[in-house]
């Protein structure tokens, strides 16, 4: 579902001359390289001395996926927005898809910059990443928030789309990710923002389609992370088509401190459709992680 209004939402550029805030400060586009040799392109955003904060985006997308949220942010929040391994502009390696190869990417970034303790946010399987994170590197966590997040990946959506990723060969056909990504989506979004994440996936060759999803299938950290007791937001729209009500209960009963707060009428990328109260929802979380 499509909102061509131009006014429906504020665009912003890679370049950003379009999204200077109030404050003066701009987003900015930057790239690391980490000691894997791995890069990862990010932006960044806010004040050096607020409060870190990384997003990891879903299968298939790039920074760009919490692109309408930035300009929504307050400067005390220091934002990193990351194109993870195999998305974006950011490094293709020819194997190393596993959760683990993911969150020890996050783990040399936050080491890298020197950022301590961190709130994690992470949207599908960012959020898959972002479990994997907390759970072996929980001395690098201050919280974290699941948008739309699987506990595992055993439905018949994920069944049926695997079995369509197995057919992908190089160029992948727009049409297929089109319709990926409107799977994404129950709400109107701006038409120009929605062929920005089209275009974002269509920039990941059939091998990452297939290696990331292959590795994602087995997945299922809900014992292990019953250890774990940072504070978390769950956060899930209830007209997703992709992630389940169940998924969530499970999240909620396996992660002691944790709070479920469900968006009625919205989809699986809450972040697109819902931009405004799903910045507010994060900043009151990280509110209450630096103010008990």
């Amino acid at each position: 579902m499509l909102d061509q209004s131009a006014s429906a939402q504020t665009w912003i550029g890679v370049s950003y001359k379009l999204s200077e805030k109030k404050d003066g400060k701009k987003p900015i586009l930057k790239s690391i390289r980490l000691s894997s040799k791995l890069s990862l392109e990010y932006v960044e955003q806010g004040d050096s001395l607020g409060t870190p904060v990384l997003f990891l985006h879903g299968y298939s997308d790039s920074w760009h996926s919490y692109e309408s949220v930035l300009p929504l942010l307050p400067n005390n929040i220091h934002a990193f927005v990351i194109s993870q391994r195999g998305h974006g502009n950011s490094s293709c390696p020819s194997k190393g898809y596993t959760m683990t190869h993911f969150a020890n990417d996050i783990a040399g970034f936050v080491k890298k910059l020197k950022l301590g303790p961190v709130i994690i946010v992470g949207h599908s399987m960012g959020g898959t990443v972002a479990q994997r994170f907390v759970i072996d590197h929980p001395e690098l966590v201050k919280g974290f928030v699941l948008v739309g997040s699987f506990a595992n990946y055993n439905n018949e959506v994920i069944a049926e789309l695997y079995k369509d990723v197995l057919k992908l060969t190089d160029p992948v056909d727009r049409s297929f990710v089109t319709e990926f990504q409107k799977s994404c989506i129950a709400k109107p979004i701006p038409e120009k923002s929605f062929n920005i994440y089209v275009n974002e996936s269509l920039k990941l060759p059939a091998r990452i389609w297939k290696s990331v999803l292959t590795e994602l299938l087995p997945v299922d950290y809900t014992t292990e992370l019953k250890k774990i007791n940072k504070p978390a937001l769950i956060l899930w729209g209830d007209s997703d088509a992709i992630v389940h009500q169940k998924d969530q209960d499970m999240l909620v009963k396996a992660i002691q401190n944790s709070r479920l707060v469900v968006y009625k009428g919205v989809g699986h990328s809450m972040q697109w459709e819902e931009p405004g109260r799903f910045a507010k929802d994060l900043v009151e979380f990280i509110d209450s992680i630096n103010n008990p």
